[in-house]
């Protein structure tokens, strides 16, 4: 891209060179035949007709053309370029040499219609000539033609319609025929209108067309055409007519006769009709169905019914009707149907269970039927024939049937199946309803399954006795009694074979000894047959009791305690038991008692204490025959003062701020005990201090409690009985609290620091401290200690990286932990920021710049800044100086500010004494005058690839103006350097793209300002870089020949351009200066309008871009330039060592010569001197120090004039008047207060 760029620019430059005309100025179409003869027209352009997309070309062919030849349209220049920029459709072809100048047109538009001239300009040996004005005539054909007519709604045959038909947007206007179904249409009336451009026409025409029902779905055809078109073009409709269907008809009822419960499918279809007819089906005038089909292709429309046939339907009328929405009445068709239909129910009356013996009565009757049905009887498979049947009417025209019969039953009845059968003649249709008779008679046997009446059972022994009995309808029904009363507990009757049994599952218990069980046999036929049996059963005690004649009991009394048993079988024995003890008691002879057992006394005696209290005495009466007994116990009620459980803690530990609770584990009789809480030999009062609380089991809860809480706490409880007393003590824990034992810790640079933090903590435990260096960055911390609750950091052979915030953090488990910043200071003694940026300041000495001199400096504790000038003490009273000193933590600034810089008084050296109360450090920094910059160092490759180098370097002083820099370099195998400007301007590092593979270049770079240029980096060493090789794919050979052929043409071409530019330049160079260098300084100034004015008219200092290794903090004070540019340039040169260089035209800036320079003390002149390097470079006593140097303007007369401005201009000799007005006549508004002080026009 760089070099594209600099080949147009060379391009530009050339173009100035040759003809001062502006650099994007269209180059004429100039010819000459080398004679001077008056230029004709061998031909000139005629009228054209043009359809649209054609090429149009207008013939013009001048004889002996010397002038520009250029076409008009309309009255516009279309350009003298053969291309005709701006019109990409016109050219202008033909051979020049010949004079051919034809315009063509390609694909032509409606914008092309327009008149058109061809001009020829005078030239040097002829005047101009025009020729005639031609037309061109652009045919345009009309756009789709359209109906203009609401086809939204239809037509209805018989009435007239006015159709209209438009073609849009045609030049000439179009013709238009309509067309109905093919056949052209008579009576069309057109007119035009304007189209949506101008030159276009809208066509319009109307014909009157009356619809009839064959139109229906035809087509109105319009054809538009004009000269623009071979075929015309068509657009068509469809026409939608409206007319009345025909009437509809019914198909599917053959007969009128129909059987309910048949589906009946029933067609109603209306033929014709524009919209198809609607179609609705009603029965008795009820609308049955609404929704039909049409049926396009065949122009019906079809309406089916599915009418299920009911009973209801019978002497039904069914009608269709059809409709549109041009009928004027409905049209209808109508059919009557007979239904024949069955009974929908038959019902069968009276009593089907009877005893045998008995008379048995019943009905049967159906629902109505058309026909009527015929009834019979039948019982199993005879048939019954003493019945009577009646007939009357029913429901919807039928007829109901009813027959009623009567017959003595016998045992062999039992089980058939009786029925009623209705059988109808006019559906073949039967029906029958039939019940199973049902004849009672009593059972015939019952027997029990049960064990041995002479055979002892076990209390609690399951015993099944089952009931069996056989015959009889229905079966018996089964009932157990005991001892004459009836059991609701015996099993569900169960049937077999044979008969019915039931179940009685008894578990023996004392009162089934010599009971009588038995079990009836019963049904409906009202007879009841028995059978019986007798149980022996052993039994334990069937109640105890134990009783005493003591009512309270209190510890240390004796008890005495009576058990009595109730009756058991056989004989039972009476012990005592007490927790884990057995005791056996005195006993007494047995007695009889019910069920036919015996009944047991015993008496026992016991001593009482505490620990009774609340336990069950137990007697037990045991049967050996049995191995098992009953028990009951008596429940001790001993009276006793307050005791404290073994289990009752000494010890409560709690966390600060939680709720601390101090359990009460006591024990009394009576339970309702009354306890006090001391603590500190202070009572506890509930609900006088909020914090403190007692449970219903007298528990001490403490809420929120603090470690002041903490300590022995006692209880004294009592009740009825006495009064007891304990101790507990509570050991709140908390998390901890720290400080700094001292904050901040100061300690000079190489010592040891001690930071102490001191934790407040219960418990207090090993590691309880960490220790965490705050800063950025790595340090290491230190060693870290701990004694008791103190957290110790012992930082050995401190530096300065050390300074900062350390954080000390106890944890003793308990959470928060708690944490404190110790703040670390190291002393030091200062020292300022000593690179080159910071060694020199530039600035105007005419008087009007201010320039700050900055002095930046690092320690601890606080700097004091002392000041001197040449080795002179600075007096800061004086108003012309001031100073301003800026502190920010370690860092300290002092800024000496000179106001109207003069060259004679404040170019010199300024001296910063750093001071503080471990040492001191100097820095000498020199305010000049602004220079060209110095040159950058350190310049170093950062990377390189196959095509590209990225490189880097250290900015040094920029001469008090806005640096950029240029990069130089050169392979190996080529003679010229390349140059390439630095984007952004202000950027250290750059990549330079565009180089070869596997080629060595040397790389140089320097520094420009608006002065000049610096000397390259690093006392004009040589950076040497190979690049890499290609990755991955390589150039075929082909391709590598093609390219190194193309790369040969392109130099050979630039080789060429360079130097017909340095040609054209040389000569542009020598006009310039037969004008007496009119404008010489104009790029100059311009540029430093651009680059310097800015900011050398406001305050300059020595802060400077710097790469140096300084620390982040002071880093931050560094003022960094952020000026771009607009673009990145690259220069060539074809001499190796040549300082010359080729500036695009937009950048070029001709140095300027400095100016001589005087100074005027009181009434002595001092005349410049001799001296090798820029004026007031090196200022280091009162003297001045002056150059001698070529300058195209005189010197004023004097350099201080306190006159007003416009006065001081009348001192100016003529000669510089003369300079002035000719620099002025070029940079037109620029001002000598722009410039560095060294362009100035004046001389000091």
């Amino acid at each position: 891209m760089s070099v594209l760029r600099r080949k147009k620019r060379q391009r530009r430059g050339r173009a100035i060179c040759r003809s001062g005309r502006r650099k994007d100025a269209p180059e004429p179409q100039r010819h000459s035949t080398g004679t001077h003869a008056q230029q004709a027209f061998r031909s000139e352009p005629r009228n054209l007709t043009v359809r649209m997309g054609a090429t149009a070309v207008l013939r013009c062919e001048v004889l002996r053309a010397s002038g520009t030849v250029q076409w008009v349209k309309d009255g516009l220049l279309l350009g003298p370029q053969r291309s005709l920029p701006g019109f990409p459709r016109y050219s202008m072809i033909g051979n020049p040499t010949k004079g051919q100048y034809h315009l063509q047109i390609e694909k032509a538009q409606l914008e092309d219609d327009a008149s058109y001239e061809c001009q020829v300009g005078r030239s040097e040996s002829s005047r101009a000539i025009i020729s005639s004005t031609v037309w061109v005539n652009m045919l345009i054909p009309p756009s789709k033609p359209y109906f203009e007519v609401d086809m939204a709604t239809p037509w209805t045959a018989g009435k007239k319609y006015v159709v209209t038909c438009i073609a849009p947007d045609a030049k000439p206007m179009a013709e238009i025929t309509l067309y109905k179904d093919g056949v052209e249409l008579t009576g069309i009336e057109s007119f035009n209108m304007s189209g949506s451009k101008d030159k276009l026409l809208n066509t319009h025409a109307d014909v009157t067309v009356t619809a009839l029902s064959s139109d229906n779905g035809r087509q109105l055809a319009c054809h538009a055409k004009n000269p623009a078109l071979f075929w015309p073009v068509k657009t068509t409709m469809t026409m939608s007519v409206q007319f009345p269907p025909q009437p509809p008809v019914i198909v599917g009822l053959e007969r009128a006769e129909v059987k309910a419960g048949r589906m009946l499918v029933l067609e109603c279809v209306s033929h014709g009709g524009n919209p198809l007819a609607t179609l609705h089906w009603t029965k008795n005038g009820e609308v049955l169905s609404t929704t039909w089909k049409k049926d396009v292709v065949a122009q019906k429309s079809i309406s089916i019914l599915y009418l299920k046939i009911t009973p209801a339907d019978n002497q039904a009328v069914l009608c269709c009707e059809s409709v549109n929405l041009v009928s004027l009445s409905p049209l209808s068709v109508s059919r009557k149907i007979t239904v024949f239909f069955e009974p929908a129910e038959v019902t069968l009356l009276g009593e089907f269970t009877t005893i045998e013996g008995q008379d048995l009565v019943l009905n049967c009757y159906t629902t109505s039927s058309n026909p009527p049905v015929q009834i019979r009887w039948w019982l199993g498979y005879k048939e019954l024939n003493s019945s009577v049947a009646t007939i009357t009417e029913g429901d919807n025209g039928g007829m109901i049937t009813i027959s009623n019969m009567s017959h003595v039953v016998s045992r062999e009845d039992n089980g058939l199946k009786l029925t009623c059968e209705a059988f109808n003649k006019g559906t073949h249709f039967s029906k029958s309803q039939d019940a199973i008779l049902n004849v009672y008679y009593p059972p015939l046997k019952v027997w029990l399954d049960t064990p041995p009446q002479d055979v002892p059972l076990r209390s609690g022994t399951k015993v099944h006795l089952i009931c069996f009995s056989t015959g009889g309808n229905p079966p018996g029904t089964l009932t157990w009694f005991k001892n004459g009363k009836a059991l609701s507990d015996a099993l569900r009757q169960t049937s077999f074979d044979r008969g019915v049994a039931r179940e009685l599952v008894l578990v023996l218990s004392a009162s089934d000894n010599m009971a009588t069980y038995r079990c009836d046999a019963t049904n409906k036929a009202k007879k009841t047959i028995s059978a019986h049996t007798k149980l022996m059963v052993n039994f334990t005690a069937i109640s105890m009791k134990i009783s005493t004649k003591q009512q309270e009991l209190r510890r240390g009394q004796m008890l005495s305690l009576e058990c009595q048993s109730g009756s058991s079988n056989p004989k039972a024995s009476i012990s005592w038991t007490l927790g884990a003890l057995r005791f056996q008691g005195v006993e007494q002879p047995p007695k009889r008692a019910q069920f036919g057992g015996v009944s047991v006394h015993s008496s026992l005696s016991l001593n009482l204490s505490s620990q009774h209290h609340n336990q069950r005495v137990i007697c037990q009466a045991y049967s050996p025959v049995l191995a098992e007994g009953a028990n009951t116990f008596f429940k001790l009620n001993v009276l006793y003062p307050p005791e404290f459980s073994p289990e009752q803690p000494t010890k409560v530990q709690v966390v600060e701020n939680d709720m601390a609770t101090i359990p009460l584990l006591v024990s009394a009789n009576p339970e309702e005990v009354s306890c006090i809480w001391l603590h500190r030999r202070e009572k506890l009062v509930k609900g006088g201090y909020l914090r403190y609380n007692w449970s219903d089991e007298n528990a001490l809860e403490i809420r929120n409690v603090t470690r002041n809480n903490a300590g022995v706490y006692t209880v004294k409880c009592s009740n009825d009985e006495g009064v007891n007393q304990t101790s507990v003590m509570l050991d709140v824990q908390y998390a901890p609290s720290v400080k700094a034992e001292k904050d901040p810790v100061l300690v000079n640079l190489g010592e040891t620091a001690d930071l102490i933090c001191v934790a407040d903590a219960n418990p207090i435990i090993s590691d309880m401290f960490f220790w965490k260096w705050l800063g950025e960055g790595e340090v290491e911390v230190g060693q870290e200690t701990q004694e008791d609750k103190y957290g110790l950091l012992t930082i050995h052979n401190v530096t300065r990286a050390h300074a900062g915030l350390y954080q000390c953090t106890a944890n003793n488990g308990i959470a928060p932990p708690a944490t404190v910043d110790v703040q670390l200071i190291v002393q030091f003694k200062p020292e300022i920021q000593k690179g080159v940026q910071w060694r020199k300041v530039a600035s105007r000495g005419d008087g009007t710049t201010t320039a700050e001199v900055v002095c930046w400096a690092e320690g601890i504790p606080r700097v004091d800044f002392f000041w001197k000038k040449n080795g002179v003490l600075m007096d800061f009273a004086n108003h012309r100086y001031e100073e301003e000193t800026v502190s920010e933590g370690s860092f300290q600034t002092s800024t000496v500010r000179v106001i109207n810089v003069s060259a004679a008084l404040d170019y010199a050296i300024f001296s910063c004494t750093a001071r503080n109360s471990l040492g001191e450090d100097k820095l000498d920094i020199q305010l000049v005058s602004t220079n060209h910059p110095d040159p950058p160092t350190s310049f170093r490759q950062v990377s390189v690839s196959h095509d590209s180098v990225t490189l880097e370097w250290i900015p040094s002083f920029n001469g008090g103006l806005r640096q950029r820099f240029r990069i130089r370099y050169r392979s190996d195998q080529s003679a010229s350097f390349l140059y390439m400007d630095v984007f952004p301007p202000s950027a250290s590092t750059f990549t330079v793209t565009g180089l070869q593979p596997v080629t060595t270049y040397n790389f140089s770079v320097n520094a420009l300002n608006a002065i000049g240029e610096s000397g390259y980096a690093d006392n004009n060493a040589v950076l040497t870089i190979t690049t890499m090789a290609r990755p991955e794919e390589e150039v075929p050979e082909e391709e590598r020949g093609y390219l190194t052929e193309v790369l040969t043409v392109v130099f050979g071409i630039l080789l060429v351009l360079n130097s017909l530019g340095c040609f054209f330049g040389l000569r542009w160079k020598k006009r310039r200066g037969q004008t007496g260098g009119k404008g010489g300084s104009v790029l100059g100034g311009k540029k430093n309008e651009e680059d310097g004015s800015s900011q050398s008219a406001v305050s300059n200092s020595n802060k400077y871009e710097s790469r140096e290794k300084i620390n982040a903090a002071a880093q931050r004070t560094l003022l960094l330039d952020s000026g771009s540019e607009s673009d990145s340039n690259v220069y060539e040169s074809y001499a190796a060592e040549s300082s010359h260089y080729y500036y695009p035209t937009g950048d070029y800036m001709p140095p300027l010569s400095p100016l001589h320079e005087e100074t005027r003390r009181l009434d002595v002149t001092h005349l410049p001197l001799d001296a090798p390097s820029h004026p007031y470079e090196y200022v280091r006593d009162q003297g001045l120090y002056q150059d001698i140097l070529a300058s195209p303007l005189p010197s004023p007369p004097s350099l201080f004039d306190h006159r007003l401005p416009n006065q001081r201009n009348e001192w100016r000799s003529s000669t510089y008047h003369q300079a002035a007005e000719r620099a002025r006549d070029v940079r037109q508004l620029q001002r000598d207060s722009d410039l560095p002080f060294e362009l100035r026009g004046e001389l000091v």
